[in-house]
């Protein structure tokens, strides 16, 4: 008899593998699980909850903690803050704007996506020598204060997969990380220097970075040290609508 079939019909998909993999991952929602407690708790085989397990792990959606037992995996608070990207976006234009207005600088907002970055939002300074990035353009993870705010609250093993080949250090993310921003003078492109600085999720998780982008010549070879404070009070404000869209 199939291990499913226990199950009331209008509980079960008809399909499953993602019967059994929802069973294991609603199991883990309880919180962390060896094998014994995940075959226990879904009512699955041995192997059979070992196997999905294990695929789940390889798909991020489940991981284990330091004692080797199963929890839920941080690909789901991806998963997450995308599906508030439109929420992100639509509170996105406003806060770009007053920060240009603020800086003086054309502002812009990233996001990841896998080994790129991409400028999903965008308020250009509207007169005189600017840095354009049009919405939609992508862009190395491997340099730019974007890319390192993205990259400085990341697991630590992905964190020093990122840094291979980057143009900045694990030294330099920690101080991304203590004080809340990133600069960049020439590093993303010559003649170009940026700050940035995290968009939270509901989970406190980096979603987007929120920058400013100019010559060199204009924002100097120390940018953070003037735009830090204000790009900083952007990203919050938009972490502060985000909190507060999916609290209602």
């Amino acid at each position: 008899m199939d291990e499913l079939s226990e199950m009331e019909t209008e509980t079960s998909s008809g399909v499953g593998v993602i019967d059994k993999a929802a069973l294991v991952m609603n199991a883990l929602e309880a919180g962390p699980a060896t094998l014994a407690q995940l075959v226990s708790s879904t009512h699955l085989a041995r192997p059979t909850a070992h196997r999905i397990a294990v695929a789940l792990e390889f798909h991020r959606l489940v991981s284990r903690d330091s004692q080797g037992r199963f929890v839920l995996g941080p690909r789901l608070s991806e998963l997450a803050s995308a599906a508030g990207e439109d929420h992100l976006l639509a509170a996105a234009g406003p806060v770009l704007a007053a920060l240009r207005d603020k800086t003086h600088e054309s502002s812009q907002l990233y996001r990841r996506q896998g080994d790129v970055r991409v400028c999903v939002a965008n308020a250009e300074r509207p007169i005189g020598l600017r840095d354009s990035i049009p919405v939609g353009a992508t862009m190395s993870m491997q340099g730019g204060s974007a890319a390192q705010v993205l990259l400085a609250w990341e697991e630590p093993d992905r964190l020093h997969r990122g840094l291979v080949g980057a143009r900045f250090n694990a030294t330099m993310l920690s101080a991304v990380r203590r004080r809340g921003w990133a600069q960049s003078v020439g590093e993303r492109e010559p003649g170009v220097a940026s700050v940035s600085a995290p968009v939270r999720g509901a989970s406190s998780k980096v979603i987007a970075a929120v920058s400013i982008s100019g010559p060199i010549e204009r924002m100097g070879r120390q940018p953070g040290r003037v735009h830090g404070g204000v790009v900083m009070a952007a990203a919050r404000r938009l972490s502060e609508i985000l909190r507060n869209s999916d609290e209602g």
